[in-house]
């Protein structure tokens, strides 16, 4: 153990006095990550996180390796002929990447002159059952598209961009899965850039009131932009992401470990100002704020590992970037901010003000005054937000990492609906077998009441014509060697209760004719494995959540009862967060639901942290009361600074994202930290107050622990978080 203390010693001296040469380790690093983060991909297909076991996945596999992996539109055409619309949908026929395009002159004899074998796909007659007005009215012609790849394909998109130009973008609207990865990728970069660069002007203003040297707030938030770049750089060793780690990751990352750059600052300014020299004065501050730095960056790690514990892998893929930023962070003022600080010493202090904020001493008396109708209120909140989370309408799918209203994507697709109603494309994967047993199949889809259309090889070559007269590149569309495709358009959204009941009643239907072998591909099918899982999922990662926070909390005191006391407003702020939605009629996302849930746990829980440490220190020289008070006031500037930049990053995201999943996750976490910053304040002191005699009998039997190890090994043991009093986070 002493060994090991030197070695700490040893360690912080070298930070501290090879400060040039950790400059340029940094600087090389950052360079070098800054190199990479171009090459990081972004995927947008929620599918591709779905495990093994899931069927959708497995059906997936088999319809990629059979037919490919294919993305989907739909296109209306504004004041078109029928003959024109004919000639628009040839030209999109014969683009690269596109594998069907369905359109009017599918039900008329606009083109009877054509010899059929030369027509493609379009050449195939379909069932009198299907009628003009599903692809035809009032000047209107929409068609329905299957790509050869998949959405995010660039392939699919480049053949998205000379659909746009064939169609024109003045009289077409543009919807479907493919159409709106493309939108996403080109406005996600940009909508990000702008969230981070209003974040930092906005924590730079935070940061320069509840400062002291004009110069502080730049020195903390380029800290921070150089661990967010090791970060994202390094985000190469993945190879890809997704959409919703590239999202969120840099600006959660900014937000949840600025408070260690914080008080790595101002406890070195406490040593500076007794007059001790400046180097010794950090050697003091690096080793004192090191375990607190330590401890809260535990807390955030864990709430973030455990989200990669979902079987739904979209969770490992957030968890484990999230907690390399922590840990980034943590590297970065450990290491880099203490030779920065002595670098720009002189700076800091010529550039010094007064403080623009009051005494909080009179906030604090309040406080104590409604402590007990606190406790009564967040008492009778408690059960009915626990239930009222699981009661929220939520989404899973698709439908929930789509554009919001106001773009372009959702107006277009709201447009298509309103004139031809709505149309959900699912796919059929069944074994070749009986040609009579394909029709037959084909024929039962058509009569469901909510089938629009059903395409099959068999169902739709004209009786008669032997599938080996036509060309291999329109057979390859409907037939593999092993498995023959039907493309059944449904009368319904992505996702909802009744178009999870068409594919269930789809499922039956083709089971029926196929048992074995057979499978249904779609949105709406992956969004009812999606839901599963991540059903399950959300039980599994919030019990870990607390567990491992709880067990961070416990080691930190020393108590089992303080981080009982320490986690109940922050669970009672979860829940309430979670509840608002339901209560306001929004939907909500799942994945943020389980995200934000971990995240507000781990990060804000340092509020709590703080409280109990002051409170716990002043409460040695005053009664349970007066110590509240005083906690309160010493803990109001650091809780305000630190869940100040967390509310405003996370309504940024909800103000400048148009992706449904991140601008509810944004709101989600702003809101979540301004309920956690209210019930620590106001909850946490009744709840320390209220059981003050339990918690003063465990703190002492845990002194009594640590003087008998340090009589057994001979020295003063290093004193534990929850015994030193921290003026910051």
């Amino acid at each position: 153990m002493e060994k090991g203390n030197r070695f700490f010693d040893k360690v912080v001296h070298l930070i501290v006095y090879k400060g040039k040469a950790i400059e340029t380790i940094f600087f090389l690093g950052t360079l070098l990550c800054a190199a990479c983060f171009p090459f990081v991909k972004v995927n947008y297909d929620l599918s591709k996180y779905l495990p093994q076991f899931a069927q959708t996945k497995q059906a997936l596999d088999v319809m990629e390796e059979e037919f490919g992996y294919p993305g989907l539109a739909r296109i209306m055409v504004k004041d078109v002929s029928l003959p024109e619309a004919k000639r628009i949908r040839e030209k999109i026929s014969d683009l690269e990447g596109v594998d069907v395009v369905i359109g009017p002159d599918r039900t008329t004899d606009v083109y009877m002159g054509t010899p059929f074998a030369n027509q493609g796909f379009a050449g195939l007659s379909l069932d009198s059952s299907i009628s003009m007005d599903d692809f035809y009215q009032d000047g209107n012609a929409l068609m329905d598209l299957i790509f050869v790849h998949g959405d995010d394909s660039p392939i699919t998109r480049k053949a998205i961009d000379h659909i746009y130009e064939i169609v024109g973008m003045d009289r077409g609207y543009f919807a479907g899965s493919a159409i709106s990865s493309k939108e996403r990728e080109e406005s996600i970069t940009k909508e990000i850039t702008m969230a981070i660069g209003m974040a930092l002007v906005i924590i730079w203003l935070i940061l320069t009131l509840t400062t002291t040297s004009w110069m502080e707030p730049f020195l903390f938030i380029f800290v921070m932009i150089v661990a967010i770049v090791l970060n994202m750089g390094s985000n190469l060793m993945f190879g890809t992401i997704s959409f919703f780690t590239f999202s969120t990751a840099a600006i959660l990352q900014l937000a949840v470990s600025m408070d260690y750059s914080i008080f790595l600052l101002h406890t070195f300014t406490h040593y500076k100002n007794t007059g001790v020299e400046i180097k010794i004065a950090m050697e003091m501050a690096v080793k004192e704020s090191c375990r607190s730095i330590l401890a809260s960056g535990a807390t955030t790690i864990v709430g973030f590992l455990v989200i990669a514990f979902m079987r739904f892998t979209i969770g490992k893929d957030v968890g484990f970037v999230l907690t390399k930023g922590i840990v980034c962070s943590l590297a970065t003022v450990l290491l880099l901010m203490p030779t920065l600080i002595l670098h720009f010493n002189e700076k800091i202090e010529k550039t010094a003000h007064r403080s623009f904020l009051p005494s909080f001493d009179p906030f604090a008396r309040w406080m104590n005054r409604i402590r007990k109708p606190m406790f009564v209120i967040a008492f009778i909140l408690a059960v009915p937000c626990y239930f009222g989370q699981n009661m929220n309408a939520f989404y899973y799918g698709d439908d929930a990492i789509g554009a919001g209203p106001g773009t372009r994507v959702y107006e277009d697709t709201k447009a298509i609906n309103e004139e031809f109603g709505k149309s959900n494309m699912i796919i059929g994967i069944v074994p070749n077998g009986s040609v009579v047993t394909e029709r037959q199949l084909t024929d039962a889809l058509e009569d469901l009441d909510f089938v629009k259309y059903a395409i099959s090889m068999s169902g739709t070559i004209p009786k008669g014509v032997p599938e080996s007269f036509l060309p291999d590149q329109i057979r390859d569309q409907l037939r593999s060697d092993r498995y023959a495709r039907l493309m059944v358009s449904v009368n319904s959204v992505q996702e909802s209760a009744y178009a999870f009941s068409c594919s269930q009643k789809l499922e039956q239907v083709i089971k029926e004719y196929y048992p074995d072998d057979s499978y249904v591909i779609g949105m709406t099918p992956t969004t009812m494995d999606i839901r599963d899982i991540l059903t399950d999922d959300y039980n599994k990662v919030s019990i870990l959540s607390l567990v491992g926070v709880a067990i961070v909390v416990f080691i930190t005191f020393q108590s089992i009862l303080v981080p009982i006391l320490v986690i109940i407003p922050i669970e009672v702020a979860i829940y309430l967060n979670m509840t608002l939605p339901y209560i306001m009629g929004d939907s909500l996302v799942y994945i943020g639901y389980i995200i934000v849930s971990c995240l507000q746990l781990g990060a804000t829980i340092d509020y709590s942290i703080l409280m109990t440490n002051n409170y716990l220190g002043f409460r040695k020289t005053m009664k349970n009361t007066d110590a509240a008070m005083a906690a309160i006031s010493k803990s109001m500037l650091s809780i305000l600074t630190s869940g100040g930049i967390l509310t405003v990053v996370g309504y940024l995201l909800f103000f400048t994202s148009s992706i449904q999943a991140i601008s509810q996750v944004g709101r989600l976490v702003g809101r979540g930290a301004l309920l956690s910053m209210i019930l620590v304040l106001s909850l946490l002191p009744a709840l320390l107050s209220a059981f003050d005699h339990l918690i003063q009998k465990q703190q002492n039997r845990a002194g009594k622990r640590r003087e008998k190890r340090r009589l057994r090994y001979g020295k003063i043991k290093v004193r534990s978080k929850g015994d030193v009093d921290h003026e910051e986070l």
